[in-house]
């Protein structure tokens, strides 16, 4: 029997989770006007995702600025059932539903009751690509509040930011809010920062070249490589936060320096960690959904090239100060804009399961 919720009745169902059995089989239910699908609508094909698809700014609406994004959550709901919230950031010159097939773990959404909600920047400039303060941040506030009232307080266990490279580092800043800090359980970074380590000393300098225009049938992605104005970051990593929170950081292996992964964590060591232990490589034989598919006017590794199967080393330090725990997943023979594996996916969702 399908669970379903009257227009009316959305607030105070919502608030309770005390969702009412509708009589037919096919009425599905709706939160935030969205109906829960299972697989996730506009989702890619396993390969060469159509650019319109990617395009879509997303199902839900934002009503306090009329914004679009995507939102994601399990369809199997039931009285009481505790939920895992990630909000999902993209980066640069990027968009929400690439992000979401980036970091795909709407496809996963169901097994590990997942809300997802997956945003898209206005840039510096307006329009979409980045994260600005003061045109994003209320919205991303919006859609958090809007979460919670919707999905129950009592419901959701979890709250997690999510970021890929500019992403990553956009969530680094939130971290520091009270907003976002008095509901954080952990931040999984995607080549977008890891605590404690500067950021030339875990990121390669991608080689640079003059910049050609994407075509204009390409899905919207990250910027291209070898922008000639000097990096200015959103957050430095390499400062610590004075609270404790999870922090699980991927890369490919070809963004890393020649030093490789740092062999310790100035974050595992404030938050009393145990010593770093390498778990069971990952693999996949299955590749990610998107990469950068605009032409490149200097094809290169670190970058990132197509997306396919590989393999991932997993290190983490365990049983840190309040149940938290810390992680690195280095992709091997990864750059940073493939799409991470279904495998990989898994793994740091699995890593996300085991905070108290």
């Amino acid at each position: 029997m399908s669970v379903c919720i009257s227009g009316r009745a959305i607030a105070a169902v919502a608030a309770t989770m005390t969702m009412a059995a509708c009589a037919t089989t096919d009425a599905p239910k709706e939160i935030l006007g969205v109906a829960c699908e299972a697989p996730p609508p506009l989702h890619c094909p396993d390969a060469n995702c159509p650019g319109q698809l990617i395009s879509n700014l997303g199902n839900a609406t934002d009503p306090k600025t009329g914004r679009k994004f995507f939102l994601d959550y399990p369809c199997n709901l039931k009285r009481n059932d505790q939920l895992t919230f990630v909000l999902n950031l993209h980066g640069g010159g990027s968009i929400g539903n690439w992000q979401r097939h980036y970091f795909p773990i709407v496809d996963l959404k169901e097994k590990y009751k997942l809300i997802v909600a997956t945003p898209s920047g206005t840039g510096p400039n307006g329009g979409t690509g980045g994260w600005n303060p003061e045109k994003d941040d209320q919205h991303l506030r919006n859609i958090v509040d809007m979460v919670y009232e919707q999905f129950g307080e009592k419901n959701i266990k979890a709250f997690w930011l999510a970021g890929h490279s500019l992403g990553g580092q956009t969530s680094n800043r939130l971290i520091n809010a009270d907003f976002y800090r008095d509901r954080l359980t952990g931040w999984v970074s995607l080549s977008g920062g890891r605590l404690g380590s500067r950021r030339e000393d875990v990121r390669a300098q991608i080689p640079s070249a003059p910049g050609a225009a994407p075509a204009a049938s390409r899905p919207p992605s990250p910027a291209p490589a070898g922008a000639a104005a000097p990096l200015r970051l959103v957050a430095d990593a390499s400062v610590l936060p004075s609270y404790s929170f999870t922090h699980i950081y991927s890369s490919g292996e070809h963004e890393l320096t020649a030093a490789g992964l740092p062999a310790n964590s100035l974050w595992a060591q404030k938050l009393k960690c145990d010593a770093r232990v390498r778990k069971a490589d990952i693999v996949d034989t299955k590749a990610g959904y998107v990469y950068d598919s605009r032409e490149q006017p200097n094809p290169n590794k670190i970058w990132g090239l197509k997306p396919r199967p590989g393999r991932a080393e997993v290190f983490v330090y365990g049983n840190c100060e309040n149940g938290d725990l810390v992680a690195d997943i280095i992709r091997m023979d990864k750059g940073h804009t493939e799409g991470l594996e279904p495998k990989v996916t898994e793994e740091i969702v699995k890593l996300m399961m085991k905070v108290k």
